[in-house]
């Protein structure tokens, strides 16, 4: 469950970061040199590798809480 709530708010982050570089590709077109401003491995491999570091940052975490006994937690707090 906070895996997947986590990831919801990453895809969300990388749709709308992409639709906006697409968007602005315009702008930064005279900023590139030797790339296209809108080279597809680009806009595929960023995403992707964005998409991996949230999922080790949310399933990182979430494992070590699934470990902790609920009630010795609750007995502490």
């Amino acid at each position: 469950m906070v895996v997947l709530q986590g990831m919801r708010l990453a895809v969300a982050g990388m749709l709308t970061g992409t639709a906006a570089a697409l968007l602005l590709t315009r702008y930064l077109q005279g900023l590139l040199f030797g790339v296209d401003a809108r080279d597809p491995l680009t806009f595929a491999g960023v995403p992707l590798l964005l998409g991996l570091v949230a999922l080790l940052a949310v399933w990182i975490p979430a494992l070590r809480a699934s470990r902790i006994d609920p009630l010795g937690a609750l007995r502490v707090s």
